[in-house]
């Protein structure tokens, strides 16, 4: 159930005192590095950071690594478009020192949750919104299937290409030290282990794609959110199943596209694990188009304590799975780094 705003605000009331009763009993504003002791898994005194979606996630745990104390409040495989934070959620920001969101409109109501919650709304961080700005197809955000530009909210996927991944993490190493000043250095080290596996990953994808035959680089997908990875790498997006609207596409919708997968010659339709729907089996059957069960834009593969659980761990499933389906070799990615680069203590 949505909590009103009256009751929300009254948890960072809450989380205020609490935060008064703590600096009278003690503790120093000398800008000094949080103390590192353990405590049930934690670091007492560690900055605290909230984050959304699992790749954004895990991005900035790359960069934080365990100098910071890290939740995600989207659990991994949830539509992050209509996610409505639980009571939970607002405690966990009422407790916050930051928020690192991706913006763009992808999380619901979430950062109107931060703003009544977070101790100092001015800490809430916007990744997309400082990586992009206006509508320039070349470089700016793109409107398309799912995301037209008449209602104003471009594709926020931008995640999906490396290049903006490397972009997230040097924004959440800026901010990071911003608000952790003792803790930069280690912060900006970890960016740069960082960044070399994104330079790895970009160049294996270039290459793995290139083995891909020219006429099968088009991408139907149920969720549209390949629009950036696609622009970068030089490939069409024919179109995407789901509607604006996030819900099953229409009788009319499922027609056209059957039409366009036709005309286009579209040899595999991608459906998604995040959004299941028997739709995507039907037009590949109508179309002669291989089914590929799923894509992934914000669940990574395995358990949460797995290696391949990481945001390049996903971006190599998906580059296995798409590249294998459109006739190409994803042998490039066999021995990949994708587990965390981050250094420990």
């Amino acid at each position: 159930m949505r909590r009103t705003r009256g009751t929300l605000l009254a948890i960072t009331v809450i989380a205020a005192l609490g935060a008064a009763v703590m600096a009278a009993c003690g503790g120093d504003d000398d800008g000094a590095s949080p103390t590192a002791t353990p405590d049930g898994g934690h670091t007492v005194g560690a900055l605290k950071v909230v984050t959304t979606v699992a790749p954004i996630t895990n991005i900035v745990r790359n960069i934080g690594g365990d100098r910071i104390e890290l939740t995600g409040i989207i659990p991994d495989g949830v539509d992050s478009h209509t996610y409505e934070p639980s009571t939970g959620d607002a405690r966990t920001l009422a407790d916050a020192d930051i928020f690192i969101m991706n913006g763009a409109d992808l999380e619901g109501t979430s950062e109107e949750i931060a703003k009544e919650n977070l101790p100092d709304a001015s800490k809430i961080y916007k990744l997309a919104d400082n990586t992009l700005s206006g509508d320039d197809p070349a470089d700016g955000f793109l409107y398309d299937f799912s995301f037209p530009k008449a209602e104003g909210k471009p594709n926020p996927h931008l995640w999906m290409d490396p290049e903006y991944a490397r972009s997230y993490a040097r924004l959440t190493a800026r901010w990071l030290g911003e608000n952790a000043p003792g803790d930069k250095a280690y912060f900006d080290a970890n960016l740069a282990a960082f960044e070399g596996v994104i330079d790895q990953l970009d160049a294996a994808i270039e290459a793995a794609a290139a083995t891909v035959p020219e006429d099968n680089r088009k991408l139907l997908t149920y969720h549209d959110s390949w629009a950036y990875w696609a622009r970068r790498y030089g490939w069409t997006v024919v179109g995407a199943i789901q509607p604006s609207s996030f819900a099953q596409p229409s009788a009319k919708d499922v027609a056209d596209l059957i039409d366009e997968i036709k005309e286009q010659g579209v040899p595999a339709v991608f459906g998604s694990e995040v959004f299941p729907s028997p739709v995507t089996e039907q037009i590949a059957k109508e179309t002669g188009a291989k089914y590929v069960t799923q894509l992934s834009d914000d669940a990574p593969p395995g358990d949460e304590d797995a290696p391949e659980h990481t945001y390049v761990g996903m971006l190599v499933f998906n580059m296995r799975t798409l590249v294998e389906a459109l006739g190409g070799s994803a042998a490039v990615f066999d021995g990949f780094p994708v587990e965390n680069t981050y250094t420990q203590g």
